[in-house]
């Protein structure tokens, strides 16, 4: 006599159904499901500068390029007949229990996609129970998108700024405000060299765009008001009918009324002193016991794709690390994050959970870098393309696709958890060939 199993839910399957009986009632999906497709309709919908900032690498974007092709050097290897009613996609971080294996990456000047910028972020990733990374270049203070997140999870990525103050301030905030870890960006101690943005001369942060974080912090304002009171850098430039736009449009982006701005100046100021102080190009490993002394709270340093720099991370106290190249925005002709995962993987303690970013583009490709040893991946400009394309139920939407895909992937390779996934590596005339 044949066992009966009796199915449990699953959340793909119910995503799938709630995609086609919308069909059968006329409609689409808010954003499309293939990437694609998706970067496309953000690149109609955005300016030509938003596009090209968040689209654009370093140099030639030959680490961008290398980025995906790594993903084909690597094959899942399905296993059949395993009973996949019911997948685990869950992971524990830090003590906390997340629905699916990722995170929404940290992503600054998201009011270049839509104006309600990260708030609908927060909304869509709390609906969803999907971690958001608040990031330093944000165009919604922290406190506005953990109000709007109630009690659904968040952290905070930081830039370590010239001024240690500001990066207490920073550390102190996220902590009130219920993050729930810190990131710490390693790789980002300056600008990388990016084509895109330089042929149009264009940078937000000089349109007071991404500085919510600063315009909004106590430690901020104070160097602020002190460099406004000893006069320093008050320096004007020749006004032209392009620099007359640029000061309107940084008076609309800064917090307040826009005749106050525009007769105080202070939009201005603030976008100098950020420029400033916002990276610490001198940053070493020596200043980690810094940060570490400011929270309890678990640090992961991101941007880290050499083994030894993740060893000495977790001898530096540090809790858990981000594999990424900054998704190739910062260093041209660099190794591609996938091809570093393994490696780093195996460079620390089992407890010492290891994260993924760069390149991920489908639910396949955060399996494959789930097999090869990350705890979760973050995922990065496909939501800020759903953002543009559909605003927050845009990014919701993506969200569950990528949850569903997931679970797919998983089950249709016969794996129940990840420590079940197969994966091999494709030889190099094989993949080279495809």
């Amino acid at each position: 006599m044949a066992r009966e199993f009796p199915e449990r839910s699953s959340f793909a399957r119910g995503r799938q159904s709630e995609i086609f009986l919308g069909g059968v009632a006329g409609s689409r999906p808010v954003v499309p499901v293939d990437h694609k497709k998706l970067k496309e309709k953000a690149r109609h919908i955005m300016s030509r500068e938003a596009f090209a900032y968040v689209a654009g690498g370093a140099g030639a974007e030959q680490t961008m390029r290398a980025n995906r092709e790594a993903f084909r050097r690597w094959q899942l290897r399905p296993a059949m007949l395993r009973n996949a009613s019911h997948v685990d996609t869950s992971v524990r971080l830090f003590g906390k229990v997340y629905p699916a294996r990722f995170l929404l990456a940290p992503i600054g000047v998201l009011e270049m996609a839509h104006q309600r910028a990260d708030r609908a972020v927060a909304e869509a990733a709390a609906a969803e129970g999907i971690p958001f990374v608040f990031s330093s270049q944000a165009s919604v203070p922290m406190e506005a998108c953990a109000a709007a997140m109630g009690s659904a999870p968040r952290w905070f990525q930081l830039y370590w700024s010239t001024n240690n103050e500001v990066v207490r301030s920073f550390v102190s905030r996220a902590q009130a405000c219920g993050c729930e870890a810190i990131v710490l960006t390693v790789d980002t101690t300056m600008l990388g060299w990016r084509p895109r943005d330089l042929d149009l001369a264009y940078l937000p942060f000089l349109r007071a765009k991404g500085i919510a974080q600063y315009s909004s912090d106590p430690a901020f304002k104070a160097m602020l008001a002190r460099e406004d009171h000893t006069g320093a850098d008050n320096s004007r430039s020749a006004l032209t009918l392009a620099s007359l736009r640029t000061l309107f449009h940084m008076c609309r982006a800064y917090p307040g009324s826009f005749l106050k701005n525009l007769f105080s100046g202070e939009p201005r100021r603030a976008v100098q002193t950020f420029i400033r102080t916002y990276s610490r190009p001198s940053l070493t490993w020596d200043d980690l016991s810094f940060l570490r002394s400011l929270t309890e709270l678990p640090i992961l340093l991101k941007g880290i794709t050499h083994p030894e720099d993740a060893k000495r991370a977790v001898d530096s106290g540090m809790n858990g690390i981000i594999v990424s190249n900054h998704g190739g925005r910062q260093v041209d002709n660099a190794l591609a994050a996938l091809d570093s995962l393994p490696s780093v993987v195996n460079a620390v303690p089992p407890d010492v959970p290891v994260l993924f970013d760069s390149g991920i583009r489908s639910g396949a490709d955060m399996v494959t870098a789930l097999a090869l040893g990350a705890r979760a991946v973050l995922l990065g400009r496909p939501y800020v393309y759903a953002l543009a394309a559909g605003g927050s139920a845009g990014v919701r939407e993506t969200i569950r696709n990528y949850r569903a895909s997931i679970e797919l992937t998983m089950g249709l390779c016969g794996a129940r958890s990840v420590d079940e996934l197969q994966i091999q590596r494709v030889p190099q005339a094989e993949w080279q060939g495809r």
